[in-house]
């Protein structure tokens, strides 16, 4: 799958071999967990996660989630480990009963059924991935050995580009496809930096002890997996120090991640023709043949001066620079997906070293997750017909539309923002698409063969599909009931460009959303996460898109001169929190999701409010109503995380740790301080509150 700024994530007929074959046993199934045939319950507000000596008033996390870090250390699997990650834990059990019945060579699968089984029985034969070995190598090595010059590079990238499995930066750049900017109306082409096999930029940029520790175990890791793709020793080493020059190249050339939040930065329409006078060293007509855009005429360029360091490389790089670095990315994307050697060695600097995770994911798992990325939609229809009651659709719903109906009451009564732009903002609110739980019209794979030997087959046709499917899209209308996650995803997302809000199945089941339960803590942990949603089409960077999503100016001067002196006030709250060590949030980082997360949770309470202002709400398991909504808010991100991860989630998570999107938020919210009689000068009662929407 081809690399996209907004990464987006149906069917054939049965085969013969659905008639006319005798029933056979489906994959074997790995020891200690087995496939689940229904999704465990946990309540979505549970008094024994809570630890009731801690002082709510001086550290409410720990209040509401110190019984659930004691019984929940983190797997030796996980680099960290949350109430999320249970559910997609639990989701991937269930997933995998799923996809074993699915497996198994029988009369009467569907068409779905047949494509998501066969994938899944293909990834789990390890003995035939492990004879394979590097063996699907070859062909794309001797091809990189069969360059001649600079000149063939473009042709080359272009079909290595066609087939870059999903979730890996590619090599030199990334080429996708997704909405203008400028007319969201439309679908072009987008080239973006990328080339790096490091997590962030700032990883082959900054020079304290740990980076530089970083930077020798990665180049040591690059000689491992060329030597184990056939290089000699010392060629291998050798290629992995001119790998690791030209990303420091490529990296100190790219934006940060901050920088790439301001979406004027990277927005930069050009011509094919001024596109080739960038890149004059780069053939592009070869490039866009081979990865099947021959006709394009113009592409979103997202950083400019990035290109035009790499079209600068191109020129005065040999060949054989270029060679090594091919190989290394090629060996890169493809190693977890090979034979167990590779699989070790990508797990231990990617996950071991980098993260601190103790222990391979079990196979099952893995492959649970590459059927949802490539198949997510075929294995949504499974998921959604087993898991998801229409009655959760309907009661998701009535929370988003409440909770648009207290915006857009909240909208009237500001007094920081002038008339004008709160027309604006009403536009938008009331042109905002709701999609909950699953698409209208499921994605249509028939043309995606699946071939029950072939896993790396398998993975390699996915991608060449995808890229096809998104690259069919250019210079079309876009189609606005496509989603970006699927089905079975644990998470939910707001898009500027579509200007809609998704809720996938998964991120509305229990503990996160509990039909048995009562309000309070449903609107606390749900309807938080429903607010969240919605404010990100308000936050610092959502607030540059109009209501069709078009990237438009529609503030006044003195208003957006107001928004950012408000804003400021939650960077610098955050900004003195501690993630580890002596390193502090990037308040410039996370302000949008902090942002969200305190005008969420003031809409889920307002809309709480409203929901219940007839009911006689009574006090259960010693805990008042108000309570259940604060601590149902907090448990939806019970966490705990190894050190290594909380490193690396510093330099690239644009969320906040747990702990302060809790108390951070509740630190702003007299409603709180009420609810728990919390006296004026206690550490979670702000004396200047922070409050923009």
């Amino acid at each position: 799958m081809l690399f996209s700024l907004f990464a987006a994530l149906g069917l054939d007929s049965a085969s013969a071999l659905a008639g006319s074959d005798p029933p056979v046993a489906a994959p074997p199934v790995a020891p200690g967990k087995r496939p689940l045939s229904a999704l465990p319950y946990t309540p979505s507000l549970d008094v024994r996660f809570m630890d009731r000596s801690a002082d709510p008033c001086t550290d409410f996390y720990r209040y509401s989630c110190g019984g659930w870090m004691k019984l929940n250390p983190v797997p030796a699997d996980q680099a960290r480990w949350t109430v999320y990650g249970k559910l997609f834990d639990e989701n991937q059990q269930f997933l995998w009963g799923l996809l074993s019945d699915a497996s198994q060579l029988r009369p009467g699968r569907s068409a779905v059924q047949q494509k998501i089984g066969d994938y899944f029985a293909a990834c789990m034969d390890e003995a035939g991935v492990e004879k394979r070995g590097a063996a699907v190598l070859q062909a794309d090595l001797s091809a990189i050995a069969a360059l001649r010059s600079n000149e063939d590079l473009a042709r080359y990238l272009g079909t290595v580009h066609a087939r870059v499995p999903f979730g890996y930066s590619p090599a030199m750049f990334g080429f996708g496809a997704d909405q203008d900017p400028g007319n969201s109306e439309q679908v072009i082409a987008w080239a973006s930096a990328a080339g790096l096999g490091l997590p962030d930029r700032d990883y082959y940029t900054k020079e304290d002890k740990k980076s530089v520790e970083t930077r020798a175990r990665y180049q040591q890791h690059i000689a491992t997996l060329l030597g184990l793709a056939g290089e000699p020793t010392a060629q291998a080493q050798s290629d992995a120090k001119t790998v690791l020059r030209i990303e420091t190249t490529l990296a100190k050339a790219s934006l940060t991640r901050v920088e790439r939040r301001d979406p004027y930065k990277i927005y930069h329409k050009l011509k094919l023709a001024e596109l080739q006078a960038l890149t004059p060293s780069f053939r592009w007509a070869d490039y866009l043949s081979a990865v099947g855009a021959p006709s394009l005429v113009e592409a979103n360029v997202t950083e400019p001066a990035f290109f035009k360091t790499l079209s600068e490389l191109l020129k005065k790089e040999a060949l054989s620079t270029w060679q090594a670095y091919l190989r290394w990315h090629l060996v890169r994307a493809r190693a977890q997906y090979l034979s167990t050697a590779f699989v070790k060695a990508d797990f231990d600097f990617y996950r071991a070293y980098l993260r601190g995770v103790k222990e391979q994911q079990p196979r099952w798992k893995r492959c649970a997750a590459w059927v949802d990325r490539d198949l997510g939609e075929a294995l949504g229809q499974v998921f959604v017909e087993k898991a998801f009651n229409p009655a959760i659709k309907k009661k998701a719903l009535d929370m988003v539309l409440l909770i648009e109906q207290v915006m857009g009451e909240r909208l009237k009564r500001l007094d920081w923002m002038s008339e004008p732009t709160k027309k604006e903002a009403q536009a938008k609110l009331s042109s905002m698409r709701n999609k909950i739980g699953y698409p209208d019209k499921w994605r249509d794979y028939s043309t995606l063969d699946v071939v029950r030997e072939e896993f790396v087959g398998n993975v390699e046709r996915a991608a060449i599909f995808e890229t096809k499917r998104q690259f069919a899209k250019i210079g079309k209308p876009i189609d606005r009931g496509e989603w970006s996650m699927t089905p079975p995803t644990v998470n939910a997302y707001y898009s500027a460009s579509m200007n809609d809000m998704n809720f996938p199945a998964a991120v509305l089941l229990p503990p996160l959303f509990d039909l048995k339960l009562d309000d309070a803590p449903n609107y606390g942990n749900t309807g938080g996460t429903i607010g969240h949603e919605l404010i990100h089409g308000f936050d610092d960077e959502g607030r540059n898109f109009d209501a069709k999503g078009n990237l438009r100016d529609w503030w006044t001067p003195a208003d957006a001169k107001e928004f950012e002196k408000r804003t400021s006030c939650i960077a610098d709250q955050y900004a003195q929190y501690v993630i580890v060590d002596d390193i502090k949030i990037n308040s410039k980082l996370t302000l949008g999701e902090d942002v969200a997360d305190l005008g969420g949770l003031i809409l889920a309470w307002e809309a709480w409010q409203q929901a219940t202002h007839n009911q006689r709400l009574q006090p259960m398991e010693g805990l008042s109503p108000e309570q259940r909504f604060f601590i149902g808010f907090a448990q939806w991100t019970c966490e705990n995380q190894r050190d290594e991860d909380k490193r690396v989630s510093a330099l690239t998570n644009p969320h906040s740790p747990g702990i302060y999107r809790i108390n951070g938020v509740v630190a702003n919210m007299p409603e709180f301080a009420r609810a728990f009689s919390c006296k004026p000068g206690a550490p979670l009662v702000r004396k200047n509150i922070c409050k923009v929407w």
